[in-house]
C-alpha cells in the first residue's frame, strides 16, 4: 500500500510532497516525490493523536467500543487506568479491560490503578482492594505499562510505607508513574515529584502548572466532560512543549462522539500555538514518555498515521490507519473488519452488587433550628468544591432562609456490602426543581450516589439503580430515564452512538427537572472523590479533604 499526500514530519518539523510506502503493518520508506495537480487538493499525513490519560469507564463502553468512536477523531492510541473498575473488581475487571481492548485494533497502553481505594483507612468503602502486593505483581506484567495516577499525594508527603511500596515496585520495573495532586505547588511539589511521580493531570491555574514543569513533572492538559483546564493552561504548550501532553481524563459518550484529541489540537492552532508544538504535545510526547512505538511516520515505524484535509484550525480528520489497516474512513464510516480483531469475552458481564432498597426514613436529616450543617458547594465544569458552614433557621423544605432549592440532599450508599445505610449531606449548586438523579458511577468507589429535591424522588432514583443493580437515573413528577450499566454498573456492552443517545436523553430529563449542569452526572459522581479539596461524601463520612479530615456532626442517618 502506497499513500501520497503533504507529509507532516514531526521529527523534523518539515512538511513535503511525500508517499508513504506500507508492506503489512509498517512503513518501509517515507519519500519525497512530485504531487501532480489535482481536482482535490492533496490532503495532509501526519501521526494520530494520543489521550495521555483516561478513564474509559467513563465513556460507558467497553475499550472495543471506546475504539470504535475515537479513531473517527484520529486517536490511535490511549494511556488508560482502568481505576473504576480496579474499584470494583480488583484485578478481574482490569483483565476485564485488556482482554476487551485486545478486540480491537488500537493501541491500549493500560497502567496499574495505585490507589484501590483511592484513600485507606476507614474512609469509604470500594469492591476491592489492591494492595503494595498486588501493585508489585501488575507491574512485574508484560501488559501494564505504568503505575497509574497515585492519587495519595498526602500519603507521598508523609512517606506512608505502603505507597512508598507501589511506587517502587514500579521503578524497579522500570515503568513510569502518573501523578494526581491538585493544588500542590513550591516545595510540597518537588517533595511530591522526588518520589519518582512523573505527571500530573490535576494542574488547574498557571501557577501550579509551571511549578509542575519546575518539579521536573510534565503537566497533562485536561479537557474532559466535567473538568476543563485548557484555558488556564494552555500557555504552557508554547511555553514548554516538551512538558506538555493533551488528556481528557473522563469523557462522557455524548462528548467523546463529538471529538476527542483532536478538539484539543483545533482549540491550540485556533489559539495561534505552534504546529509543531501541538504535535509535539498531542502526538508525540505520551510515546516518548511511556516508552510505547506506535508511530510518528517514520520510515521502520509501524504503520499507524491520519489523513487529514488541512493543518487549520477547521481541519477534518478524513482517514485513520492503525498497523497497516484503514480503521476508519470519513466517506464510509468504521471499517469494521479492520478494527475488530477478535470476539473473545464478548458476553462477560461482570459485577459486584449486594445493595437492597432503601425507604423515605432511610434518608433522614436532623433539620433543627441552630444546627450547624456542612455544605458540598459544587459549581459546573471543575471537580473542585467549596465547604461551607451554615446555621439552619428552620426546615429547608419551608421556613429556613438557607432554602431548599440552594441546598439539596446527596445520598451516598454503600453496595458491597449487605445491611449497609445510606450516609445523607447536603449539596448546592445542582438546582434540581422537582425530582431525582442518581448513579451507580460514584468516583472512585463507585457506591450509589444521588441528589434530589425530596425524598420521594431520591427513593425512586435510587431503587431503581438497585433495581438494574447499576446504572445511570432521571426521575421527576411524570416520567422516569435510565440507563442500565451491567458491566461494574459502569458500563454497557452498547455502541458509542447508542450510549451517546441514551446519555443525551437522560442529561434531557435531568434539565426538565430543574438541573442547568451540562454534566450533572459526571459532576455529581466527582463529589464522591476524597482527594480533591475541599469537602467530599464517601459511604461512611462527610470529610474535609484538604486535611483529610472526617467532619464529626453528621445527621444521625449517617
Amino acid at each position: 500500500m502506497n499513500v501520497k499526500g503533504h507529509v507532516v514530519d514531526v521529527m523534523r518539523h518539515e512538511i513535503f510532497d511525500g508517499e508513504v510506502v506500507v508492506e503489512g503493518e509498517n512503513i518501509v520508506e517515507v519519500k519525497r516525490c512530485h504531487l501532480p495537480a489535482s481536482e482535490q487538493p492533496w490532503p495532509y499525513l501526519m501521526p494520530g493523536f494520543i489521550d495521555s490519560h483516561v478513564h474509559i469507564e467513563s465513556s460507558m463502553m467497553v475499550p472495543r467500543e471506546f475504539a470504535r468512536v475515537a479513531v473517527c477523531h484520529g486517536t490511535i492510541g490511549v494511556m488508560a487506568d482502568p481505576h473504576e473498575i480496579g474499584n470494583v473488581m480488583g484485578i478481574e475487571g482490569i483483565d476485564f479491560m485488556i482482554r476487551s481492548g485486545r478486540q480491537a485494533r488500537f493501541n491500549f497502553c493500560f497502567g496499574a490503578p495505585s490507589c484501590v481505594p483511592a484513600v485507606g483507612g476507614d474512609i469509604e468503602t470500594s469492591g476491592a482492594t489492591l494492595d503494595a502486593k498486588d501493585t508489585a505483581m501488575l507491574m512485574a506484567r508484560s501488559d501494564i505499562g505504568f503505575l497509574a495516577e497515585v492519587m495519595n499525594y498526602q500519603g507521598v508527603l508523609a512517606g506512608d510505607k505502603e505507597v512508598m511500596a507501589k511506587i517502587e515496585a514500579a521503578h524497579r520495573h522500570g515503568k513510569p508513574v502518573d501523578g494526581h495532586a491538585p493544588r500542590l505547588t513550591g516545595r510540597q511539589r518537588h517533595q511530591y515529584a522526588s518520589a519518582g511521580i512523573t505527571t500530573d493531570h490535576e494542574c488547574s491555574t498557571l501557577e501550579e502548572g509551571r511549578s509542575c514543569i519546575h518539579a521536573g513533572m510534565k503537566v497533562m492538559i485536561r479537557e474532559g466532560s466535567a473538568a476543563k483546564d485548557y484555558e488556564l493552561l494552555n500557555p504552557l504548550i508554547s511555553e514548554r512543549p516538551d512538558m506538555v501532553m493533551f488528556c481528557t481524563d473522563d469523557c462522557h459518550p455524548d462528548d467523546l462522539v463529538r471529538g476527542h484529541i483532536n478538539l484539543i489540537v483545533k482549540r491550540a492552532l485556533a489559539d495561534g500555538h505552534n504546529l509543531w508544538d501541538v504535535l509535539q504535545a498531542a502526538c508525540v510526547n505520551a510515546q516518548r514518555h511511556y516508552g510505547q512505538r506506535w508511530g510518528l511516520l517514520q520510515a521502520g515505524d509501524p504503520a499507524t498515521f491520519i489523513i487529514v484535509d488541512n493543518l487549520s484550525p477547521h481541519f477534518r480528520v478524513e482517514r485513520t490507519f492503525i498497523r497497516g489497516a484503514e480503521v476508519y474512513n470519513r466517506n464510509a464510516g468504521i471499517a469494521h473488519d479492520a478494527l475488530i480483531v477478535s470476539n473473545e469475552g464478548d458476553g462477560e458481564w461482570p459485577n459486584r452488587f449486594v445493595a437492597e432498597p432503601v425507604a423515605a426514613a432511610d434518608l433522614a436529616i436532623d433539620f433543627r433550628p441552630g444546627k450547624t450543617m456542612h455544605v458540598i458547594q459544587a459549581s459546573e465544569g471543575s471537580l473542585l468544591t467549596r465547604h461551607d458552614e451554615v446555621t439552619l433557621t428552620g426546615d429547608p423544605h419551608t421556613d429556613s432562609r438557607y432554602p431548599w432549592a440552594e441546598a439539596q440532599k446527596i445520598v451516598v450508599y454503600n453496595r458491597y456490602q449487605p445491611g449497609a445505610r445510606p450516609v445523607v449531606a447536603l449539596v448546592r449548586g445542582f438546582g434540581i426543581e422537582c425530582g431525582a438523579i442518581a448513579s451507580s458511577v460514584a468516583h472512585d468507589c463507585h457506591n450509589i450516589v444521588a441528589i434530589g429535591s425530596n425524598d420521594e424522588y431520591l427513593v425512586r432514583a435510587i431503587n431503581r439503580v438497585v433495581e438494574m443493580r447499576g446504572g445511570m437515573v432521571a426521575a421527576g413528577p411524570e416520567e422516569m430515564v435510565d440507563i442500565p450499566l451491567p458491566i461494574a454498573g459502569l458500563m454497557a456492552p452498547l455502541s458509542g452512538t447508542e450510549m451517546a443517545c441514551l446519555t443525551l436523553r437522560i442529561h434531557e430529563m435531568a434539565k426538565r427537572i430543574g438541573c442547568p449542569m451540562k454534566s450533572p452526572f459526571i459532576a455529581m459522581a466527582f463529589m464522591c472523590l476524597p482527594v480533591i479539596p475541599d469537602i467530599k461524601i464517601t459511604d461512611r463520612h462527610l470529610v474535609d479533604t484538604r486535611n483529610m479530615r472526617i467532619i464529626k456532626d453528621l445527621a444521625p442517618s449517617c
